[in-house]
């Protein structure tokens, strides 16, 4: 099975990811609570380019393929705008107190827990995120 789906960037759109990866749950029959993970995972990374890729709000749609594969779930996110790779962001620590944390890194965290591999590579001058979920 091979999806995709084209959204524009603009945080309303999150709603069109949410029934994407509802769809997808459907077809590779899924249980509702690894769909729920799927979708945050998925609205983490989705949100975080539209609110920090493209300056001043300008730019381009954003694709998000899925792939299911033997027993895995492989989605494709991939963006033109600033260059950002969220594998060399340190682990957040979850340990101390939201006072003491650091602002950011909770969305790359959640992402981390929830899937089983996160890659990425920058290709032809877009950042392409790579997720895998095993089912």
């Amino acid at each position: 099975m091979d999806k995709e789906i084209i959204i524009k960037n603009d945080i309303a759109e999150l709603a069109r990811l949410t029934e994407f990866v509802d769809l997808i749950g459907e077809e590779c029959e899924l249980d509702f609570a690894l769909t729920m993970s799927l979708n945050l995972a998925l609205e983490e990374a989705v949100s975080n380019i539209i609110l920090y890729a493209y300056p001043q709000k300008m730019g381009d749609a954003i694709s998000v393929k899925a792939t299911h594969v033997n027993s895995s779930l492989l989605f494709t996110i991939s963006d033109s705008g600033v260059e950002f790779d969220p594998t060399v962001v340190p682990e957040a620590d979850i340990t101390l107190s939201a006072e003491d944390r650091q602002i950011g890194g909770l969305g790359i965290f959640l992402i981390r827990k929830i899937m089983d591999e996160v890659k990425y590579e920058r290709i032809d001058g877009k950042n392409v995120l790579i997720v895998k979920k095993n089912l």
